[in-house]
């Protein structure tokens, strides 16, 4: 397939817009990640030099999760965009690859294990392809068009 039927089959978003709004939705996600956990744990005590600590901890718990979910939403999308453009192919290696790359690079340096990085890679590899494969979307084209507003008309009953 050529690069100008390919521009036909995408949205209007670039590659780098995509890459960001992965980006923004892992930050998004992680930091409700971060709430959700930071309530599993127990509150640390008061202590005279610290002020609000459970309010403390739980920001830092929400930036934690929210930059490693941004990292890993925007390596993996990065990463499916530049195969994508590069092998003119929009298909489960694709994201197969990106999520393998996602998972290997941040999971693996927060953890500094090798075992972990490629385990890491490995399943959110498996489970793009699998996602991939199946054909799971969130969209389903029905070749309608929505109008925000009524293109008719309306008769008027008053008169």
């Amino acid at each position: 397939m050529n690069p100008a039927e390919l521009r036909y089959l995408e949205e209007e978003d670039t590659p780098i817009t995509k890459t960001l709004k992965g980006a923004t939705s892992g930050f998004v996600a992680g930091n409700i990640w971060g709430t959700i956990v930071a309530t599993w744990h127990d509150v640390p005590r008061v202590e005279r030099s610290v002020a609000l600590p459970g309010l403390i901890r739980t920001l830092k718990m929400m930036g934690n999760y929210g930059v490693t979910f941004a990292a890993i939403g925007g390596v993996y999308i990065g990463v499916e965009q530049l195969l994508q453009n590069y092998r003119m192919k929009r298909d489960f290696v694709n994201g197969a690859v990106g999520g393998f790359a996602a998972g290997a690079s941040v999971i693996g340096f927060k953890a500094r294990s090798i075992p972990i990085a490629l385990a890491a890679g490995a399943s959110l590899a498996f489970t793009s392809g699998v996602i991939d494969v199946g054909g799971q979307t969130t969209r389903i084209d029905t070749g309608k068009e929505y109008y925000p507003y009524e293109t008719k008309k309306r008769p008027n009953v008053n008169n």
